[in-house]
């Protein structure tokens, strides 16, 4: 460690050889702690904005972000932007609503200093009125710090997915606060959107809905979250999430049963 430039005899880490990497739009009531848990740890944080109209860009400059406007490409394309326009060998890719808690960081650092690994796997937790949902969603493992020449984003629209060209991936200690649930209301209007952009991925591969699908998926994910990953002990907020997922499969699939039948009243 070295005194900190900023507070005389303040004691700070020496910046590493990495860059965070985030997409964001009208993100102002979440980009804020994102920026904050990364201050001190990268050398850069590159941002690609696809059109804030509110206090995102003025909180990306406070934090000097390279910010890179560029049109919405869709969740893989615009991400994939995001990391190729990253200038460190390591790159840490956020979403504008994910922190990392500073035993995470702690680990990223470690990582970055003295890893092997080609990648290295975080665990992502929901948190709902400033406090961590346990059990839903959990463990929810991604793929987050990664050796830049090694790594590209794919997947189907909502549902992208950093995977690695090469190399081994090892998981890290600590937590990745995701701040997704202001309020569940507004969460299902936000998996509404979701859904219908997966269906219309799914269709575009060639998918088509099924009445079968959408009897059964709904209910397995909502048991799943509620019995197996046990989202009954995080309190009521717990089964809100499980509801949620399951709510979110049923119009996932009544989206694609639409599509798949275009022309028939």
């Amino acid at each position: 460690m070295r005194p900190c430039g900023r507070a005389l005899g303040v004691l700070c880490y020496s910046l590493m050889p990495l860059s965070v990497s985030i997409v964001c739009k009208n993100s102002e009531s979440t980009i804020g702690r994102t920026l904050e848990s990364v201050a001190g740890l990268a050398t850069e944080i590159v941002a690609v904005d696809s059109g804030s109209t509110d206090g995102t860009l003025a909180l990306l400059e406070r934090h000097k972000a390279r910010i890179i406007r560029s049109p919405w490409l869709g969740y893989v394309k615009t991400k994939q932007l995001a990391l190729d326009s990253c200038s460190q060998p390591w790159v840490l890719c956020l979403d504008s609503d994910e922190s990392p808690e500073p035993d995470l960081a702690a680990a990223i650092r470690k990582a970055v200093e003295s890893g092997t690994a080609g990648g290295y796997r975080i665990n992502r937790k929901v948190y709902y009125r400033n406090k961590p949902l346990n059990h839903a969603w959990q463990p929810e493992w991604r793929l987050r710090l990664v050796r830049k020449d090694r790594a590209f984003w794919t997947g189907l629209d909502p549902h992208d997915r950093l995977e690695l060209r090469e190399g081994s991936t090892e998981n890290l200690a600590g937590s990745l606060r995701h701040d997704s649930i202001s309020t569940f209301t507004e969460f299902m209007a936000k998996q509404a959107r979701h859904a219908q952009t997966m269906a219309s991925s799914m269709h575009a591969e060639g998918q088509r809905g099924s009445v079968w699908k959408l009897v059964t998926s709904p209910p397995s994910a909502f048991l799943k979250q509620l019995v197996l990953k046990q989202a009954w002990r995080d309190g009521w907020p717990g089964w809100l999430a499980a509801a949620s997922v399951g709510a979110s499969a049923a119009m996932k699939y009544m989206a694609l049963i639409e599509m798949s039948h275009p022309d028939e009243t």
